[in-house]
């Protein structure tokens, strides 16, 4: 294993003899710089683990040093500790604010060096054990995501085909009785289009690019989602909306807007499970909030379904987890997060109180105000 790389810096030979000596007994590897540019040289060419900085130096000072490394991506990681004979207050402050991790004062002690240089080497150590376990982490979240959408798509399609194959064999055994081939042929063809609702979605998934944004009013797009809930799905069930700010008019793109929508509306109406139309109430309720530096809108689908079973609810995210039996389902909430997502939105999934469930779609919005001054600057 090698050892970590000191690199000292100071304009005084007597001081860094010393502490290259002291550094070496220690076990580690020394490189030394008498001036800032020197030092800089030395960190491009050998790329310490850690900087011992002298703080007072000629032409170019130990703050100047650390502002430049703390400018490069490739260098902003090395540890700096600063070596000083001033010891005010403000001094310290001012060279911990550019990046240095510890400050010594001079006349040195050598042994508290050593010790404060191998705790500062352990530190960056533990980062970097840590930012390769989250490298790690995030390779296998996504190796895990891409082996639950395969296993769901080879289920799903499998369990398709075998619909269609059986309904097909049903057609040929029994194709002197028009009312059951056209009964069959109904079944396939539904099979059918389930197998390409999974495609379409997948395509959905895997486009990366950040959708064309349109203003458009809230109003329309409440239309244009319940519209679409209807259309895809068959339905003309009711949906009762509490919108004050219909009016609203907010940059998005609408395609993908809708989209999310409609899959909140499906999986709101398919909670009450095996109920009557008629008692399947979904409510669309939303407002305006303020966060840090922008305005949010908040569009909440509520239900009094059946809530979110305790073996899902930490995974219903997940491409092809379900509650419902039926073949060829389970995408819609990650269709809908991944849509919102792809516009710096968000769904999230909650239980009610009173029982059911609520959706929630987020949606970052400009101040009109601040858009209108955006337009005139541009005009």
């Amino acid at each position: 294993m090698c050892s970590a790389r000191i690199l000292v810096v100071d304009d005084q030979p007597i001081n860094v003899q010393l502490l290259r000596r002291k550094l070496e007994r220690g076990g580690l590897e020394v490189t030394t710089a008498t001036n800032g540019l020197e030092a800089l040289e030395s960190v491009k060419a050998h790329k310490p683990d850690l900087i011992l900085l002298d703080l007072m130096m000629p032409d170019m000072d130990g703050l100047e040093v650390c502002q430049r490394l703390q400018a490069s991506s490739e260098t902003r990681s090395i540890p700096v500790i600063f070596v000083t004979a001033r010891t005010t207050k403000e001094s310290k402050l001012e060279g911990l604010a550019v990046g240095a991790v510890d400050y010594i004062t001079k006349p040195i002690d050598l042994d508290e060096t050593v010790a404060r240089v191998q705790t500062q080497l352990r530190f960056a150590a533990i980062n970097r054990e840590n930012l390769e376990l989250q490298r790690r982490l995030e390779e296998s979240r996504r190796a895990a995501t891409i082996g639950a959408v395969a296993q769901g798509i080879a289920h799903n399609l499998n369990n398709l085909l075998g619909v269609v194959i059986g309904y097909l064999d049903l057609v040929k055994s029994g194709y002197d009785k028009p009312a059951s081939v056209k009964k069959n042929a109904q079944h396939v063809d539904d099979a059918i289009q389930r197998i390409v609702g999974i495609v379409r979605q997948l395509s959905t998934l895997v486009v990366k690019s950040r959708p064309e944004l349109t203003r458009v009013s809230l109003n329309r797009l409440i239309e244009g989602g319940i519209r679409r809930f209807h259309s895809d799905y068959k339905l003309t069930a009711p949906v009762s909306i509490d919108s004050p700010e219909q009016e609203l008019e907010i940059d998005t793109n609408i395609e993908t807007f809708e989209e999310a929508l409609s899959k909140l509306l499906i999986n709101a109406w398919e909670s009450y499970g095996e109920k009557p139309p008629a008692e399947r109430l979904i409510w669309i309720h939303t407002r305006l909030f303020d966060k840090p530096g922008e305005k949010v809108l908040e569009l909440r689908v509520d239900d009094q379904g059946r809530g979110i079973a305790e073996d899902v609810r930490d995974r219903m995210f997940e491409p092809f987890v379900s509650t419902k039996r039926t073949v060829g389902v389970g995408m819609g909430l990650t269709i809908a997060r991944h849509s919102m997502r792809s516009l710096g939105g968000e769904v999230t999934m909650a239980s009610r109180p009173e029982g059911g469930a609520s959706a929630t779609l987020i949606q970052p919005v400009r101040d009109r105000r601040l858009r209108d001054k955006s337009k005139d600057e541009i005009d």
